[in-house]
């Protein structure tokens, strides 16, 4: 069987449900890295693949992708009890309702801010402000400090922090670009956490309040019951802030939807939360971003039927589950009333990952996308701005892709300025 990296570089998106669709139903068999690979989707598959005598992370993860985008020594490297005892750490942080208002309470100021300053800019590039008003709310709420004065600091930290996520599916000038960013931020938080445990802080100030993301980060204790060192603490903090600065290319997703389904902007702009989660979940299972997962086969096992070889990778689809005409009225037209009124099944929609997040692999961060689309997606829907001509495709080639244009938008509140003028 041929190696199929290549044609997943350069098809990207489409390699692996196109392979399906000429394979037939069922499990599809490839090769990936040298590696005998067999890619599957679907509920009952993620629940396959979730369990961790099917699949195993540690060594699963090819070194660029630890390099640019999760860093070494993560915690998705972990499997058993070491990665229940990290994971711990964040579902601690990210599934903690008022810590997640929190954060986005933070969104809603920066972009209340930021618009104000957009409008008088002659035009902005929505994907570079948006990632850099996320930088300043999530590094405010997580006790990270970014100097407000030069204003470029936060714009430096955003890049470094889109440039891991840019760069880690690529072999080009993007992925070099990412190992130099992951370098400098993790020398800087490493630099902080040395910093605060210098200080004698502890994880608690003694008020009852729950520690500062930092803090937590900090003084975690993993399952040998030694603090992290500092570079690994650097890395686990960057697994918060890195996650949710790149909701930015999910905002982005939002803009063009509403570009092109403008009829939805003016529910989606009244003060309905039902309707703006919703949307936020559509905007996760109709755009494309992580097209999918993989590990490793840790003994000789089974998928209905279809042996698996000791050592062979195992792919979770995401990308094709998330428009599976099987799961899926109208897969690949945008549609937020299939979530009107109902949460997606835990393993049905799978854009950060499917199975349980407290114990397993699933993304603890979700809920933090949900608030954060949730808060911005209203607001952005309510904004006041002209689209001009741009090159607005998504290449399904580039992973992870975007809008060509980073959505550039002009005009920002113009019509709002005139109608208080003429008010007055």
């Amino acid at each position: 069987m041929l190696d199929n990296t290549l044609p997943l570089l350069s098809q990207g998106y489409a390699w692996l449900p196109d392979l399906s669709r000429r394979r037939g139903p069922g499990a599809v068999r490839t090769r990936l890295l040298g590696k005998p690979a067999i890619a599957l989707r679907g509920p009952a598959a993620v629940g396959f693949f979730y369990d961790e005598d099917h699949v195993r992370r540690r060594t699963a993860l090819p070194e660029p992708v630890l390099a640019t985008l999760f860093g070494k020594g993560a915690v998705h490297t972990l499997d058993g009890a070491e990665h229940r005892q990290r994971k711990a750490l964040f579902v601690t942080v990210l599934k903690d309702t008022e810590g997640v208002a929190g954060l986005a309470r933070h969104v809603a100021e920066e972009w209340e801010r930021s618009c104000k300053e957009w409008a008088d800019r002659p035009q902005v590039t929505l994907f570079d402000e948006v990632s850099v008003l996320i930088t300043r709310a999530v590094c405010a709420w997580a006790g990270v400090p970014v100097p407000e004065h030069p204003d470029d600091e936060a714009r430096r930290t955003a890049q470094d922090l889109v440039a891991m996520v840019d760069g880690f599916a690529t072999a080009g000038p993007r992925h070099w670009k990412a190992r130099r960013a992951r370098q400098r931020q993790e020398a800087r938080l490493a630099r902080l956490i040395e910093d605060l445990r210098s200080t004698g802080g502890e994880a608690s100030d003694g008020t009852g309040e729950p520690p500062s993301v930092v803090a937590a980060v900090a003084f975690h204790r993993d399952a040998d019951g030694e603090l992290l060192d500092p570079r690994t603490a650097a890395v686990e903090l960057l697994n918060i802030l890195r996650p949710t600065v790149a909701v930015t290319w999910f905002t982005v997703f939002g803009a063009h939807a509403l570009h092109r389904h403008p009829a939805l902007r003016k529910r989606l702009a009244a003060q309905d939360e039902g309707y703006a989660r919703a949307f936020a979940h559509e905007v996760r299972r109709f755009y494309p971003f992580a097209p999918f997962v993989a590990g490793l086969a840790p003994a000789d096992i089974e998928w209905h039927g279809e042996p698996i070889a000791e050592g062979s990778m195992v792919l979770l689809d995401l990308y094709g589950q998330n428009h599976d005409p099987e799961l899926w009225d109208a897969p690949y037209t945008f549609d937020p009333e299939r979530f009107d009124g109902r949460e997606p099944g835990r393993d049905e929609l799978v854009p950060q990952g499917g199975g349980e997040a407290s114990q397993g692999h699933r993304c603890p961060g979700e809920d933090v996308t949900l608030a954060v689309l949730s808060t911005l997606l209203p607001r952005l829907a309510r904004l006041d701005y002209d689209v001009p001509e741009q090159d607005l495709r998504i290449p399904l080639n580039r992973v992870p892709t975007r809008p060509r244009s980073g959505f550039v938008i002009t005009r920002v509140n113009e019509r709002e300025e005139r109608e208080k003028s003429v008010q007055r």
